[in-house]
């Protein structure tokens, strides 16, 4: 890893725009120097040339790769860029934007332009006062004062700070605001935030493209969300993540959906994360690898006391259509009758070989209350065995023929996919808690038809297990909505 260097950097705007223009000189830092602090903004009387417009003064702590000459031309490009003039400009007179190197570890320099610490800053409190915001305790290397002893000895009468920094002209929270219509809102948020995760995959840390929906209940008298707050909170847990052991996916969306819970003081939140992994498959008879890309799924949601998550995934296969496979074999039959074979032998023929039909791809997706012991290659599992076949990308000719044959001796609707997988997941973890979540979900995009058919089933495990024992039939099965409501408001 490259080195870095601390450094403290003093800036100044005193035409134009001038918080616009400090905010602008920050935003360009950030190529080279990653910041650390920023010192409140104080209004300065001008040093030096009196006639010309007051300042606004801060100082910045980062760190930086540079070392000092690469790094006063790159600041010094930033001032061209953004507008100061050196031709004919009046010594300290009135500029955009002012950057200068205040202090660069504990180097000593001087070399023509170049002079670290910066020449006279023990004199200058429009300086030495924001630096005092950020390192009070920092000793001047020449001198062998701390900051705070050499802003004891200047006159800080001429320094005033203002209260609202880089934001003057934004201080009103309209998000605080009382709404015209005073009704709650079940989920405010954003939608589609793209980030890259660290999550454990077998032991180790790997990197996954996820994309991110995070939401709040919004209280009756409050107009808004601070929607700016949802991708800060996801940033600070991403780098927090990036020094620990990544935890798993659902975990992530718990994290992100208490934190979400305290800073934006909402009653509920809720994160949905889906993740690209993917799994080495086989092709089932070539044996051809093959990396298939899957989707994981992390869901949780949270208040101030209680939270709950699950797991899941979404799987692509293929199914063939019973009800047409049926009617090709009841004309299969006649025709073979009328060619002089008899029923039993139309029979036997007819249960030897599979009888074409259409077939659709399809996409399921499973979701489950995380619980010790789910995994995601189990739940791909799950889903794929519920269809008429599991599809692979890479497939040789013998390859082909045996999915086909598979998909056409396992024809299934699309009801048929859903009751699955719910079949499937309580057989495979007996152990699930009745109160456990389950949600199965499939969708086969038709080939011979211009719409797409769909089937879902949600409730707890509970009610599924209830209704595969023969037991009644409970009209209107629980939400996910609903599931999540009863977790976090239930004792």
């Amino acid at each position: 890893m490259a080195q870095t260097h601390t450094v403290y950097l003093g800036l100044g705007s005193n035409l134009g725009d001038r918080q616009s223009n400090l905010a602008e000189a920050i935003q360009r830092l950030r190529e080279y120097v990653r910041i650390e602090e920023l010192s409140s903004v104080y209004e300065t009387e001008p040093w030096g040339y009196a006639e010309q417009p007051a300042f606004l003064n801060m100082v910045i702590k980062g760190q930086t790769g540079l070392p000092p000459q690469d790094l006063l031309r790159f600041l010094k490009d930033i001032e061209e860029k953004m507008g100061r003039r050196q031709v004919n400009a009046v010594r300290y007179g009135p500029r955009p934007i002012d950057i200068d190197i205040l202090f660069y570890d504990d180097v000593v320099l001087d070399e023509g332009r170049l002079q670290v610490p910066h020449p006279r800053v023990e004199e200058r409190a429009f300086v030495l006062v924001p630096l005092a915001d950020l390192a009070p305790g920092l000793v001047h290397p020449q001198l062998g004062q701390t900051v705070a002893e050499l802003l004891a000895t200047v006159d800080r009468s001429g320094v005033h700070r203002v209260e609202s920094g880089l934001l003057a002209g934004f201080a009103r929270d309209v998000q605080e605001e009382r709404p015209r219509i005073a009704v709650s809102l079940n989920r405010v948020g954003v939608t589609g935030l793209h980030r890259v995760i660290r999550l454990l995959d077998n032991g180790r840390g790997q990197l996954f493209y996820a994309e991110l929906d995070l939401f709040v209940d919004l209280r009756p008298e409050q107009k808004g969300a601070h929607m700016s707050r949802f991708s800060e909170t996801v940033e600070e847990l991403l780098d927090e993540m990036a020094a620990q052991e990544a935890p798993d996916i659902e975990t992530l969306a718990e994290r992100i959906a208490r934190q979400i819970v305290a800073e934006q003081g909402a009653a509920r939140s809720e994160v949905h994360i889906r993740a690209q992994f993917p799994l080495m498959r086989h092709a089932p008879i070539s044996g051809k690898a093959t990396q298939e890309i899957y989707t994981l799924i992390g869901i949780a949601a949270a208040n101030e006391r209680k939270s709950a998550r699950l797991v899941g995934v979404e799987a692509e296969g293929m199914t063939a259509c019973p009800c047409a496979q049926d009617m090709a074999r009841a004309h299969a039959r006649e025709r073979l009758l009328s060619s002089g074979f008899n029923d039993a032998q139309v029979e036997t023929a007819l249960d030897v070989v599979p009888v074409a039909t259409h077939n659709q791809r399809g996409r399921g997706t499973l979701l489950v209350t995380a619980y010790p012991g789910v995994r995601a290659e189990s739940l791909v599992q799950i889903v794929e065995a519920s269809m008429s076949s599991e599809t692979y990308d890479l497939l040789k000719r013998p390859d082909e023929f045996f999915i086909v044959n598979r998909a056409h001796s396992n024809p299934k609707f699309v009801e048929d996919v859903v009751r699955d997988m719910l079949g499937y997941l309580v057989d495979m973890y007996p152990d699930l808690p009745d109160d456990s979540f389950v949600s199965a979900r499939q969708t086969n995009f038709e080939t011979i038809h211009k719409h797409d058919v769909f089937a879902e089933r949600a409730g707890t495990v509970g009610e599924i297990r209830a209704e595969m024992a023969g037991g009644p039939f409970k009209p209107g099965p629980l939400s996910l909505s609903a599931w999540i409501s009863q977790m976090l408001n239930g004792e």
